[in-house]
């Protein structure tokens, strides 16, 4: 294996998570290869909130830039009670995100950073990136890996140090790694949780009902037992990303699929009459089945490492997976650089030091479901809290999560 070969690094997957990776791992010097099955580069998902420890890295990879004219920086996370209206929680965010956490809180399209993500790998030489190549073997040796990849029926192979898995929930990398370790390889797991998603335009019918009741310039959540729904603005304010969650029976495997819409309509029972006519007017909607991957299972084995949802997919409840697929990706460039003559010892330490981390985040995940979808005395005992807790303790709150910087 030649000098070049030998300091390679082979990335399955070109989603968020891959190509944070390819960036962060040129920018140390590492020459990358990136295999993507699919033939375009299509972003899956409508709108993302990308918090402040996920835009600080792609400030520091030069993506930022490249997203924030199409972006929009929301002044507040406001918590409404879905039968009433009634404002129960804001968080600030804005600029007072930006002083207090030293990085902007954005939410956009999810098209609209990949775009950015890929405007930047294109400036990068390093970086060489093939699609319609989906990776369907790994060899291990003594002095890294060797990847076969398929491509329009011929193959491929890629040779390198490191193997980074980044293909999302349904890694087909995963069964690789597992493969390699001579152990069955879990499938992701249904969370019994339906994502049910739109985006409107903000001059719509459905947008102005939304502006009638919904904060514009803000994350907007309205919590409710039976639902709750998350809506906020994204390409510059010309629309709104609405993304509602409900218990549901499992449908196709997938990223969108088929369900009743019946099962949306019935959530809504007791919510405003004005909330229930926005869902119905913002319609047709589409679900998405939410997927998790058990996060116990090894991210790492010989030179090989799963990030993001292809290591621990987890609930959308603390709006991280995006953030928490940037940090793997800078992170394991980090250690990687920082021990860069023994790759398997570099793998386990990132393993050791992300795990507790991602495992907070989840929890903060389960305890917002929790919160969100709360009833009777539960609830009640959740709206006292939220208006004892002023604006200042509640971003002061999230500092462990947003404030978080790479050792």
């Amino acid at each position: 294996m030649d000098d070049t070969r030998s300091r390679q690094v082979v990335i399955a997957g070109a989603g968020v998570a891959g190509l944070t990776a390819a960036l962060a791992f040129a920018e140390r010097g590492y020459p990358v290869q990136v295999f993507e099955q699919a033939q375009r580069l299509e972003a899956a998902g409508a709108g993302i909130q990308l918090s402040p420890n996920a835009t600080r890295i792609l400030r520091q990879l030069g993506v930022l830039d490249r997203l924030l004219p199409a972006a929009v920086r929301p002044e507040a996370v406001v918590l409404k009670d879905a039968a009433t209206l009634r404002e129960l929680a804001r968080v600030p965010l804005g600029q007072a995100a930006e002083t207090r956490w030293q990085a902007p809180y954005l939410v956009a399209h999810r098209a609209d950073l990949q775009s950015a993500l890929m405007a930047r790998v294109s400036e990068m030489p390093d970086i060489h990136l093939t699609t319609g190549a989906r990776v369907s073997s790994v060899a291990t040796g003594p002095h890294g890996i060797t990847a076969t990849a398929e491509i329009d029926g011929k193959t491929i192979e890629a040779e390198g140090f490191l193997l980074v898995g980044a293909d999302g929930v349904w890694s087909s990398m995963r069964a690789l790694a597992d493969s390699a370790r001579r152990v069955a390889s879990p499938r992701s797991h249904f969370s019994g949780e339906l994502a049910w998603r739109v985006t409107i335009p903000a001059e719509s019918a459905a947008g102005q009902a939304f502006a009638a009741i919904g904060a514009t310039n803000c994350v907007t959540t309205f919590l409710h037992p039976g639902f709750h729904m998350v809506a906020y603005p994204v390409s510059k304010g010309a629309a709104f990303n609405l993304a509602a969650f409900t218990k549901g029976d499992r449908i196709a495997e997938g990223w969108s699929g088929n369900a009743d819409a019946g099962i949306l309509t019935h959530a809504l029972r007791g919510t405003a009459a004005a909330l229930a006519h926005l869902v119905e007017q913002a319609g047709p909607w589409t679900a998405w089945p939410i997927h998790t991957v058990d996060s116990k299972q090894p991210w790492t084995t010989g030179n090989m490492a799963l990030i993001g949802d292809a290591a621990h997919a987890m609930t959308p409840f603390a709006a991280q997976g995006a953030a928490m697929a940037i940090e793997d990706a800078a992170m394991l460039a980090d250690i990687i650089a920082d021990f860069p003559a023994d790759p398997a010892r570099s793998l386990q330490i990132w393993e050791n030091l992300r795990r507790p981390r991602v495992a907070r985040v989840a929890r903060r995940g389960a305890i917002n479901r929790l919160a969100w979808h709360a009833t009777g005395p539960v609830a009640i005992a959740r709206n006292l809290f939220l208006k004892m807790r002023t604006s200042e303790k509640l971003a002061a709150d999230l500092d462990w999560l947003y404030g978080w910087q790479a050792l």
